[in-house]
């Protein structure tokens, strides 16, 4: 919970706990580092011919990701989202394979989602759609989200993934969606119950009309309510109802908004935070790159 020195430090903290090589071992695509194999896989992918705990592992052909990925979740490793994610080296570098989004904190790759600030002006102030996540949603049941937001499928660019989000999860109409404008981009590594988690996600604010009542189309989301921004602001600050990844998106959007004095020195860390993570295993450095 906060301190009273950084009310808001500590979701950054929370989101930036990978520690590496921890007990997890390097693994290479091609003979290009990108991502940490977790312990549960050294043995599986010694007996594929992968490499070993002591010399690191190299999976030599990335194209093949798709079936190994079908055939750990055969074998019970993880459980398949059904839902395939592009694989890339590292932030920026070209997609080399595609494996399904389950597997992906398993090998610790790199994963790219998008997020949504969904706002209203109103004569009251600046106000900020957020939704309930379903009781029965495998990661953060019940949990406040963004308006919209989700990891990025294969083949899709960030606008195309926030649009298919943006109709899937609140019905927004394309046209509308299109409308958002990208803000930042945010990265973090943290140990989580599935895995190492080294997510890049790209931000958008898009404001909509007082008379838009988003619907849920998925399933995903149990209610939306508009909150005024200060009390999201007040929820972010006290508690960690918000889904995890959230509270970054949110600090981001107080700090462009003023809600928090982005040249205060808590302001300044958070903003260095945000945009380059924080690493336990060496500070001031992002752990996305591999």
């Amino acid at each position: 919970m906060p301190s009273n020195a950084s009310p808001f430090l500590w979701h950054l903290t929370d989101c930036n706990t990978a520690i590496l090589p921890g007990e997890r071992a390097p693994l290479a695509l091609g003979g290009t580092p990108s991502g940490w194999l977790a312990p549960e896989l050294f043995a599986r992918m010694e007996a594929a011919g992968f490499g070993t705990q002591d010399t690191g592992f190299n999976i030599p052909h990335p194209a093949g990701l798709e079936a190994l990925g079908e055939s750990l979740a055969r074998e019970g490793f993880y459980k398949s989202h059904h839902e395939l994610f592009d694989v890339c080296p590292d932030m920026d570098q070209p997609v080399v394979g595609r494996i399904d989004r389950g597997a992906l904190p398993l090998f610790g790759f790199v994963a790219t989602g998008v997020h949504m600030n969904g706002l209203v002006r109103k004569a009251d102030g600046l106000h900020l759609w957020t939704g309930m996540r379903a009781a029965n949603k495998r990661l953060d049941p019940s949990k406040l989200d963004h308006l919209v937001a989700g990891g990025m499928p294969a083949g899709h660019t960030p606008r195309e993934a926030l649009v298919k989000e943006a109709a899937e999860e609140a019905s927004i109409p394309a046209a509308l969606a299109e409308q958002a404008v990208q803000t930042g981009r945010l990265v973090y590594a943290l140990n989580r119950p599935e895995g190492l988690r080294r997510d890049i996600l790209y931000c958008y604010d898009l404001y909509l009309p007082e008379s838009f009542e988003p619907r849920a189309a998925d399933g995903e989301v149990e209610s939306f309510t508009l909150l005024p921004l200060s009390e999201a602001y007040r929820i972010v600050r006290d508690t960690d109802t918000f889904k995890f990844n959230v509270n970054l998106v949110l600090i981001d959007l107080f700090l462009r908004t003023g809600l928090i004095d982005p040249t205060s020195t808590q302001g300044m860390a958070l903003r260095t935070g945000l945009d380059r993570g924080l690493s336990p295993a060496s500070p001031g450095r992002s752990v996305v790159s591999g």
